[in-house]
């Protein structure tokens, strides 16, 4: 029974409460109730300058042992058992908390992508496929991981693995990609010498086979459905969804297919929590990130950094600066060839994530950043990138098959100023009828290198078109 104050007997003797009385007690009684104004923890406004004991990747650059032993020392393989013997659902809620999203380009949340394998067993082997194929111009971050960090890619298809209840790991490697399968496959071998992988893998009692396919150096395997038909033998040719992959994949069986970096973050990610992970970059774009920044930069490099870091700061702070300083850039293709191009005003303060992006027309992509200073004919450089994808296009959809042969002679046309500035809107329309309107989005990564330029240099396509008809009118 509670004791009585002195305060509560005189109430309780029929005393009326004095207005200081009520005060304290109306004090009081707020200890114990919620705050009228809750402490709101402060709201991240920087990002970037990761520290060292955060990144993820500590061999990109092959200054130590890719090997099992150099690995081990570096914190690979540290308690896989205990990942594995935790289950798939406790991996997979790790993971969605985690905040990831796909690495390779899409950027779909990879904790949902993985849960749709879990599904009742129906008798079918279950695959994981590597997607190492890293075609895309201007993207050189999986080739490190898998030629100075390759144990962390095979400890990551087998926690992924175990989260999908996979019977066995493909990896697609890219075919020029020689040093780096090379060196995959002797983590490989190590991996399987010391019972980390293949039966009963790590002691765990779960069975795990990991198996490298060379590709033959076709861009359109880096799509999901088209890799898939690669491995089976076939021409890399994406396949109509539905069924997808999750349903009806490699073999015909259910199968999940996720990039190399996104494999290869899963174990640390699992080993320090997924809250940790979350805790970098802005809401919904949580996490690290290998940036790749090549062109006219003083330091071209593969780094690792925070997500949500200013581009500028990026290429200031780890490239040693544009060529001839900030002022004399043009422009920057901030997530590979695929993605719009940007003009100097808004590369002043993007963020370099998703969402951000996204909001100025353009997108992450694969986070492969290629700049171009003021020596760069932004018109040429478009007009490669349409002849790349001309030459690319399985040829399967009429609109990208028709399309992209459209797209490179009219660019070509375009680089010369051999044209009438009522072509830009046609070429522009010419994209629009491509976008969207393909099996896979190779229709799309030709159409928006285009779209980027009419938005942000139209009057350098009718500046040199005045120029081509000028220089005519003065022959004639």
């Amino acid at each position: 029974m509670l004791k009585s104050t002195g305060v509560s007997k005189a109430l309780l003797a029929g005393a009326r409460p004095t207005r200081s009385f009520v005060a304290k007690s109306a004090v009081r009684a707020l200890a114990t109730a919620a705050p009228v104004n809750p402490v709101v923890p402060p709201v991240r406004t920087s990002f970037g300058n990761l520290k060292d004991e955060d990144r993820i990747f500590t061999n990109i650059y092959g200054f130590h042992d890719y090997k099992l032993q150099g690995a081990l020392k570096r914190g690979d393989w540290y308690k896989t058992k205990e990942i594995l013997l935790k289950g798939h659902d406790w991996i997979l809620n790790e993971m969605k908390e985690s905040g990831l999203r796909g690495r390779g380009g899409a950027g779909f949340p990879s904790g949902l992508k993985w849960s749709f394998m879990n599904k009742p067993h129906d008798g079918r082997p279950r695959y994981l496929v590597v997607n190492a194929d890293e075609g895309e111009p201007g993207t050189c971050k999986d080739r490190e991981i898998m030629r100075g960090d390759p144990h962390k890619l095979v400890e990551g298809c087998l926690v992924a693995g175990r989260a999908m209840n996979a019977n066995a790991a493909y990896i697609y490697i890219r075919g020029e990609f020689y040093n780096e399968a090379s060196n995959l496959q002797v983590a490989i071998n190590e991996a399987y010498k010391a019972g980390l992988i293949g039966k009963n893998a790590c002691g765990s009692g779960y069975d795990f086979d990991v198996y490298i396919h060379r590709g033959a150096g076709a861009y359109i395997c880096g799509e999901e459905t088209a890799l898939i038909e690669s491995i089976e033998g076939k021409a890399g040719k994406p396949r109509l969804k539905p069924p997808f992959p999750a349903d009806v994949g490699l073999f015909g069986c259910p199968t999940t297919v996720a990039n190399v970096e996104t494999v290869a973050v899963a174990p640390t990610i699992l080993r320090r929590g997924g809250r940790w992970f979350a805790g970098f970059g802005r809401p919904r774009n949580a996490g690290t990130k290998l940036f790749c920044i090549s062109g006219h930069v003083n330091n071209p490099c593969t780094v690792e950094e925070e997500m949500s870091i200013p581009l500028k700061e990026l290429i200031e702070k780890h490239c040693g600066g544009v060529k001839g300083g900030w002022d004399n850039l043009l422009g920057i293709i901030p997530g590979g060839s695929s993605v719009p191009v940007l003009p100097r005003k808004i590369c002043d303060d993007v963020l370099m994530d998703f969402d951000a992006l996204r909001d100025v027309q353009s997108g992450l992509g694969t986070a492969a950043v290629i700049v171009m200073d003021k020596s760069t004919d932004i018109v040429s450089a478009i007009s490669r990138l349409a002849a790349f994808y001309k030459h690319e296009s399985c040829g399967q959809c009429t609109p990208c098959r028709e399309g992209t042969t459209w797209l490179a002679n009219m660019m070509t046309r375009f680089e010369n100023g051999q044209a009438r500035p009522r072509e830009i809107d046609m070429i522009e329309e010419l994209s629009r009828e491509i976008e969207g309107h393909t099996i896979c989005a190779l229709g799309d990564a030709a159409a928006w290198p285009v779209q980027g330029l009419i938005r942000h240099f139209r009057p350098e396509l009718e500046a040199r078109m005045a120029q081509f008809r000028q220089d005519a009118q003065v022959q004639v």
